[in-house]
């Protein structure tokens, strides 16, 4: 598996029941009324972007039709110019009608995702980490943070058993001291992270030995003042991440706090899709 791309089993997974969902009891209906000969086409970004989702697409045909043979001239990260071509598809002309929407979908959402991750990245500098969050669609998280990679980000935890991630929720009852060493017996290994809300939690955090300090909805100013209070502590390689109403217009702002991440959910909750379309030629397709 490429560093960029998602678990296969994850893919096969996630193109199996987008399949079932899209062909109903019956199948393709319309595809049926067409003669199955041979057909070619290309796939070809509309507009510039960034590409993710291509182990979808290639799985999706193969799913459909063996037959149907998918070559993409473009990998998971690369930056496409409107108008690119990036793959071929040839094969049995109804199975690559039956199988355009499905391919389309995954890879449209995902190229979104990582042209937006991409954005974000150039906007922040690489002085600071672009980082996803859980707020995914069900079903869809290792695709999405797969595609956030692409962009050129970088993964929080994946699930709740990653990372022991101490919020203001859980701080109600708990104290951070005690929720740190609680974590540290139960979880040894864990990276313990704490959400902190002003200076006297930054310091908790840091007293109580916690791996990364999250400061949220903070703003740029007060952000910058809790950095620069753990960069003059006694751990000041401590890891700072800043979340929370963050924006493109803003992330640099962010990023000139000194904090070594940023955590954002627009991302994978808000990219919108690439447009990608498949054309087909039509002198292969009767």
């Amino acid at each position: 598996m490429s560093p960029l791309g998602a678990p296969r089993s994850e893919v096969t997974d996630a193109v199996r029941r987008a399949l079932a969902e899209d062909l109903g009891p019956l199948g393709d209906v319309t595809a049926a009324l067409v003669p199955d000969g041979p057909a070619r086409g290309a796939i070809v970004a509309r507009a510039p972007g960034v590409l993710a989702g291509t182990a979808c697409v290639t799985e999706t045909w193969a799913q459909l039709d063996e037959a149907v043979a998918v070559r993409f001239s473009a990998c998971d990260g690369a930056r496409l110019e409107a108008l690119t071509a990036v793959a071929t598809v040839e094969g049995p002309l109804r199975a690559v009608l039956t199988g355009e929407r499905t391919a389309l979908n995954f890879l449209c959402h995902l190229s979104g995702v990582a042209t937006l991750t991409r954005r974000f990245q150039d906007a922040a500098g690489e002085a600071v980490r672009i980082l996803d969050t859980r707020k995914t669609l069900p079903g869809l998280r290792a695709l999405e943070k797969a595609a956030v990679r692409a962009g050129g980000g970088a993964n929080h935890r994946g699930s709740l058993s990653d990372l022991v991630l101490v919020k203001d929720n859980h701080l109600a009852g708990v104290a951070i001291a005690d929720a740190v060493a609680r974590a540290r017996a139960m979880w040894p290994g864990r990276g313990v992270e704490v959400e902190c809300e002003d200076q006297d939690e930054v310091r908790a955090a840091l007293d109580a030995g916690a791996d990364l300090v999250l400061l949220d909805n903070l703003g740029p100013d007060r952000a910058a003042a809790c950095v620069a209070l753990v960069r003059a502590s006694a751990r000041p390689g401590t890891l700072v991440e800043l979340s929370g109403g963050v924006t493109l217009e803003n992330v640099a702002d962010y990023a000139a706090t000194g904090a070594d991440l940023i955590s954002t959910s627009a991302i994978t909750q808000s990219a919108p899709a690439l447009d990608l379309g498949l054309d087909l030629d039509p002198r292969r397709s009767v």
